[in-house]
C-alpha cells in the first residue's frame, strides 16, 4: 500500500512537471523524493517477498491500514519539505516582497 501511494503521487507530480515546464515552483524536488521512496518501497517489497514468499500477498486489515498510515505520512512530510524548499529559495519573491513590505 505503501509503493502505490507513493507511486501515484510520484506520477502525479511528474505529470504535473512535465506539463508546466517552469521551474518557478521548484516541481524536480518533490518528484525525485517521491521516485526514490518509491523505489525504496519497491527494493523493501522485493525483499520482504524473498524473505517471506508469496505471504506478502494476502495482508491483514490491520496492516494494510498501517502501511497506509505510513503512505499518507511520507507523502505528507515529502510535501512538508518541498514547501519548506519553496519558502526558503522564494522563486516568485513574494515571501520576500511580504517580510519587507511596511506600512
Amino acid at each position: 500500500m505503501t509503493l502505490a501511494i507513493t507511486v501515484l503521487v510520484a506520477v502525479a507530480f511528474t505529470l504535473v512537471w512535465y506539463l508546466r515546464r517552469d521551474n518557478d515552483l521548484c516541481l524536480g524536488l518533490p518528484c525525485l523524493m517521491f521516485w526514490g521512496a518509491s523505489l525504496m518501497w519497491l527494493v523493501d517489497a522485493v525483499a520482504e517477498y524473498l524473505q517471506e514468499g508469496v505471504a506478502i500477498f494476502q495482508p491483514s486489515g490491520e496492516q494494510l491500514s498501517n502501511d497506509a498510515f505510513l503512505g499518507v505520512c511520507v507523502v505528507a512530510l515529502g510535501l512538508v519539505i518541498w514547501v519548506v524548499t519553496l519558502l526558503v529559495k522564494d522563486p516568485r519573491g513574494r515571501v520576500r516582497a511580504a517580510v519587507t513590505h511596511r506600512r
